[in-house]
């Protein structure tokens, strides 16, 4: 039985979740005036800053072998990966569109949790799963028009995987450096490509943009890249784990909301029962319970290695 979830913990997560559903509109805000390639890096760029002051100010211990490489997959799916391709997605399609396609993330985090953590999940997490993917490309089709997915559709559903493997990843990677530690290290990692992803963008593009637009950059680079997974991640080390991260699934929903207020969207029926559609699929793909590895009885060689005990 899983422990009943702390009262901070999800409070916490909920205000990661609160500061992650404002990353699709202001992103959508941000590339009405700014280079999608500059909002993808540039982002990551300020965050890093950000991330290397304050692991120096704590004096963290560098991570160690393996670690780096393992950082390498996290800083690929969550610095590089999920913001460039949402980056390019938003300058065609709305904000609410992109949020029902990304509310298949929930579902997809589970699975590659499940892959990477060989644990062994029932058959009703598989048939669940796959009918929240169904249900979002099914939507993403009827938008685009029947029978074919716009590019834009493709670059969120590989933010989505994207996404979820960094997550995945950094999810285990988290209980051996730490939560905002493992965020910290990944964008550092990351900085110097997105640098100079950033210093091509200029280039090519010098940036321009009102005051609102650089606002909605900053606050991407500032909050939806560093500060944000302070709370999330703090929430999910409170947990348990598997209620705690349940919070995001209405993350979607508040999307769709602060595109309609902020950015004057309207809420189609469409747009609605599609939400609806990936975020019950979603929701109920991370309630199934899942069966870990039974442990492997010990060898004899095994327990001849074993220190006796006094």
């Amino acid at each position: 039985m899983l422990s009943q979830p702390q009262p901070s913990g999800l409070w916490l997560g909920l205000i990661g979740v609160a500061a992650f559903s404002f990353t699709v509109p202001f992103t959508r805000v941000a590339v009405a005036g700014l280079d999608p390639l500059f909002i993808g890096s540039g982002r990551a760029v300020v965050a890093a800053i950000l991330a290397a002051f304050a692991l120096a100010l704590t004096r963290q211990r560098l991570p160690r072998g393996v670690q780096w490489a393992r950082l390498a997959v996290v800083a690929a799916g969550v610095v590089v990966g999920f913001p460039l391709l949402t980056s390019f997605a938003l300058t065609t399609t709305p904000a609410s569109h992109g949020a029902v396609v990304i509310a298949l993330l929930p579902a997809a985090t589970a699975t590659a949790a499940v892959l990477r953590g060989r644990e062994r999940p029932p058959l009703a997490f598989w048939l669940i799963t796959g009918a929240g993917g169904v249900a979002a490309i099914a939507f993403a089709a009827m938008q685009s028009g029947f029978g074919q997915l716009h590019w834009a559709d493709l670059l969120l559903l590989g933010a989505v995987l994207a996404a979820a493997i960094g997550y995945a990843e950094g999810g285990l990677l988290a209980r051996e450096l730490g939560a905002w530690q493992t965020v910290s290290w990944a964008l550092v990692l990351a900085s110097p490509l997105m640098v100079l992803l950033t210093a091509v963008s200029v280039v090519q593009e010098p940036p321009t943009a009102t005051t609102v637009q650089w606002l909605a950059f900053a606050y991407l680079g500032v909050v939806s890249m560093f500060l944000g997974f302070f709370a999330w991640y703090r929430g999910l080390a409170i947990g348990p784990i598997a209620q705690v991260s349940q919070i995001q699934l209405i993350q979607p929903v508040l999307t769709i909301c602060w595109a309609a207020l902020l950015l004057g969207e309207a809420l189609t029926w469409g747009t609605i029962v599609g939400g609806l559609a990936v975020i019950f699929c979603a929701g109920a793909a991370v309630r199934v319970r899942l069966k870990p590895v039974p442990a492997q009885p010990a060898t004899h060689a095994t327990k001849t290695l074993q220190p006796a005990k006094d």
